[in-house]
């Protein structure tokens, strides 16, 4: 039982759409990511995802609707529902999903990180 300081865990990295591990408890992980730009469309199957902004401001966009998200606001993404995060400038994102969930759910490409790192 450490505690978790999050600024020294986003100070150990700096690129973008490559989530890393901070924490796991019951199945799932708190990630840590920092993005900028578009990333691709996609869904996942079996996931909920939630987004939790730490530093900056993000739109997370959808088929019929688009939400900003700024800092100290979280949204839910429920399972089989097509999103896509862009940020304008850079953003630092807490993540909480099952172990399982693949970065890019149902798309796979080059943003697709199968092995993410623990810092």
């Amino acid at each position: 039982m450490e505690k978790v300081n999050i600024n020294e865990k986003l100070a150990q990295f700096s690129d973008h759409w490559n989530p890393r591990i901070a924490g796991e408890l019951n199945g799932q992980h708190v990630k840590l990511v920092k993005f900028q730009g578009e990333f691709v469309w996609h869904q996942h199957e079996d996931e909920d995802e939630m987004f939790y902004v730490l530093k900056g401001e993000f739109d997370m966009e959808f088929r019929d609707k688009t939400v900003t998200l700024r800092e100290n606001e979280f949204l839910i993404v429920p399972r089989g529902v097509e999103h896509r995060p862009v940020a304008k400038e850079e953003v630092s994102v807490m993540l909480f999903e099952p172990a399982s969930t693949l970065n890019t759910g149902n798309t796979r490409g080059e943003l697709t990180r199968d092995q993410l790192e623990k810092l």
